[in-house]
C-alpha cells in the first residue's frame, strides 16, 4: 500500500510530471489498485441553486457580475424543486447530490433554506455537497450540524498564477473557507481547473497545495476549463490533451486515497480520451446534462461508455428505509413548523 504523504516538494511533483507518458500512467494506475475497486466509479450530479450575478470576478466564470455572457440571473431555487432534482438523480445512478450557489459567500437570511435543502435531499438517501462561497466557521458548523457530508471550495491553480485568475478573494480567504470545513468535521472537495493559460509549473504548484494541505481532500475535481465567451479566458489555448491526462495520474499518486474526480470540460473529450483519465486513476465524475451553467455528456451515454468499459459505478451504503421515512418527516414537520411561525409573525404584525 503506498504511503500518504504531505511532504511533497516541487521538485517530487515535477519530476512525476516529467515521467515518460506511458511509465506515469502505469504507476498511477498501480497507486489507484492499491487503495479502491479499479472499475468503479463515484458518481455526482451538480445542481445550480442560485444563478449568475455573483460579485468575484473569477475570470472564467460565466456567473460573474463582472462580465457579459448572456447568462440569466436566477433566485434561490425553492426547496421542492431541489428535492425533485435530487430524487431524479438519485433514479439515474448518482450517489451524491451537490448544490452550489454563486455567492461570495451565504448571507445569514439564506442559510435557513440551505440547511433545509441539506436535510432534505440526506434524508432522500444522497450524499450532499454544497459549494456556497467562503465560510466562516460557524456557518461551516451550522451545515455541519444539518448533516452536510462534502463541501466544495477549489484553489483553482497555483498561489503563483492565482491572482491572475481572481482579484476578489486571496488563496488564503479559500485556505481559511477549508480549515473551517475540517475544523466543523464535513468532508473536503477541493481541486482546480486546468487550462487557463497557466505553465506546466502552476499546475505543478496547485497539485502540491492540495497534496500538502494536513488532511488529503476527500474529492479533488480536476477541471478543464470551459471557455464561455464575454470572460477575459474565453479565447485562450486549449490545453494538450496528454498534460490533462498527466495531471489526473500526478493527483492520483500524490493524493492516493482520494476519489479523483474528471469534472468539468468532459462534453469536449472524446470516450477514448475519458478512458485514459480512468486507467490515469480518475474515478469519479460529475453525471448529468450540465454543470452548473456548462453543458455536461449526458446521463445515457456515460451509462453507454461504462458499460463499454466494464466500470461500475459506485454504490453508497444507504440509509434503512425506516431512517429516510423518518427523516422526511422530520422534515415536513420542520416546514410545517416554519410556516405556522410565519404566519404567526405576520398575523401580529397585521394586528399592530
Amino acid at each position: 500500500m503506498t504511503a500518504i504523504r504531505h511532504d511533497w516538494s516541487r521538485n517530487d511533483v515535477r519530476a512525476l510530471f516529467d515521467l515518460p507518458f506511458m511509465d506515469l500512467v502505469f504507476r498511477a494506475q498501480t497507486v489507484h489498485r492499491q487503495h479502491f475497486e479499479p472499475n468503479t466509479v463515484q458518481v455526482s450530479t451538480l445542481l445550480s441553486i442560485k444563478t449568475g450575478a455573483c460579485p468575484e470576478d473569477c475570470k472564467y466564470c460565466s456567473q460573474s457580475g463582472h462580465y457579459d455572457t448572456g447568462l440569466d440571473k436566477e433566485k434561490l431555487l425553492e426547496i421542492q424543486k431541489v428535492v425533485e432534482e435530487a430524487l431524479n438523480a438519485k433514479e439515474k445512478g448518482a450517489s451524491r447530490f451537490c448544490m452550489g450557489a454563486a455567492w461570495r459567500s451565504p448571507r445569514d437570511k439564506d442559510m435557513p433554506y440551505v440547511l433545509e435543502m441539506v436535510k432534505q435531499v440526506k434524508g432522500l438517501g444522497l450524499e450532499t455537497c454544497m459549494t456556497l462561497g467562503m465560510l466562516s466557521g460557524e456557518q461551516a458548523q451550522q451545515l455541519a450540524d444539518a448533516g452536510l457530508d462534502y463541501y466544495n471550495h477549489n484553489l483553482d491553480t497555483s498561489p503563483e498564477h492565482y491572482g491572475k485568475i481572481i482579484t476578489t478573494r486571496t488563496y488564503d480567504d479559500r485556505l481559511n473557507t477549508l480549515a473551517h470545513v475540517r475544523e466543523a468535521g464535513i468532508k473536503v472537495c477541493c481541486g482546480g481547473i486546468v487550462g487557463l493559460g497557466e505553465a506546466r509549473e502552476d499546475r505543478i504548484g496547485l497539485l502540491m497545495q492540495l497534496a500538502n494541505l494536513p488532511v488529503h481532500p476527500e474529492s479533488v475535481p480536476i477541471n478543464m476549463l470551459v471557455k464561455i465567451a464575454g470572460t477575459p479566458l474565453g479565447d485562450v489555448e486549449d490545453l494538450d490533451s496528454f498534460e490533462f491526462v498527466r495531471t489526473i495520474a500526478v493527483a492520483r499518486l500524490l493524493m492516493p486515497d482520494s476519489h479523483v474526480r474528471l469534472s468539468a470540460g468532459r462534453e469536449t473529450m472524446n470516450d477514448e480520451m475519458q478512458a485514459l483519465c480512468f486507467m490515469a486513476g480518475a474515478n469519479s465524475i460529475f453525471y448529468g446534462e450540465k454543470l452548473l451553467t456548462t453543458a455536461n455528456p449526458e446521463a445515457e451515454h456515460d451509462r453507454l461508455l461504462f458499460a463499454r468499459l466494464g466500470i461500475n459505478p459506485e454504490r453508497r451504503q444507504d440509509v434503512s428505509d425506516e431512517a429516510r421515512a423518518e427523516a422526511i418527516a422530520q422534515s415536513v414537520r420542520q416546514q410545517q413548523l416554519a410556516s405556522l411561525t410565519r404566519d404567526a409573525m405576520a398575523s401580529r404584525d397585521t394586528v399592530n
